[in-house]
């Protein structure tokens, strides 16, 4: 029987799930809301990719989790961490990356990735919602502007509103100020694409590196934070396509390791 795998990982917004043949082929992923319950969102992340790939579940030989939910998915095989799931996808994507920068629905994490695919060193930050999807979240609601056109906006911005809180709730407040004053609102968003920006800058500069750096997460889809963090690091970022399934395809090569 062929040795088809899956990787999931299971999000505060999103579950993801990769499946993978044994040569590190990916045949198919799906993203669905985690929604109440981590169990049943896992579940229907896996019968999607699978249906996608033309298989059956019981047609997997082994199944690792990843993400905060890893341990709602009695299924699988192992648990691993998403830190060291995003740097092995990462690399995989880009093999010459040395960092990742993971802004994700509730955290943000830095990663220094050894040549293997392996976690040197780590940043995180998963005490607030700044520089977090959620607070872009929070501001795309109080702009009344739909979150993925976000990027676009504020790459069309020709100046910048100063945003210099680097609370959620503040920052809120000075956004209904700068709306109050009749500020250009693609100024006020690439503002607030500013402030995630620093916020995971200050990760950044902990760990020093010279190589390759990939960007993972949802937010890797908003093109505004993602030129901004360039002009930060002084250097082109990798983004993959599909930049919310990385973690389970780390974690769809973890499988494969223990087959």
């Amino acid at each position: 029987m062929k040795g088809w795998v899956i990787g999931i990982d299971v999000g505060s917004l999103t579950t993801d799930a990769v499946i993978m043949d044994e040569d590190k082929r990916v045949l198919s992923f799906s993203i669905v809301d985690t929604g109440y319950n981590s169990t049943d969102a896992a579940r229907e992340a896996m019968t999607v990719a699978a249906g996608r790939a033309g298989l059956e579940l019981e047609d997997v030989s082994r199944l690792v989790a990843t993400g905060y939910g890893r341990a709602a998915v009695p299924e699988a095989n192992k648990r691993v961490t998403e830190i060291a799931c995003h740097a092995a996808g990462a690399v995989y994507l880009f093999p010459d990356t040395e960092m990742v920068i993971d802004i994700g629905g509730q955290d943000s994490k830095v990663i220094k990735v050894g040549k293997d695919g392996r976690v040197q060193d780590f940043v995180m930050n998963d005490k607030c919602a700044a520089g977090t999807g959620r607070f872009l979240e929070v501001m795309s609601a109080k702009l009344k502007i739909p979150l993925d056109g976000m990027g676009d906006i504020s790459i069309s911005a020709r100046g910048e509103a100063a945003i210099s809180s680097v609370c959620t709730v503040f920052a809120e407040s000075e956004v209904v100020s700068l709306v109050a004053r009749n500020c250009p609102k693609e100024e006020i968003v690439k503002g607030i694409h500013r402030s995630v920006v620093n916020r995971v800058w200050a990760m950044t500069r902990q760990l020093r590196v010279s190589g390759g750096v990939t960007m993972t997460g949802g937010v890797a889809k908003n093109r505004g934070v993602v030129a901004l963090m360039e002009e930060r690091v002084g250097r082109r970022i990798n983004v993959p396509d599909e930049p919310q399934i990385v973690g389970a395809l780390g974690a769809a090569l973890f499988a494969l390791r223990e087959k």
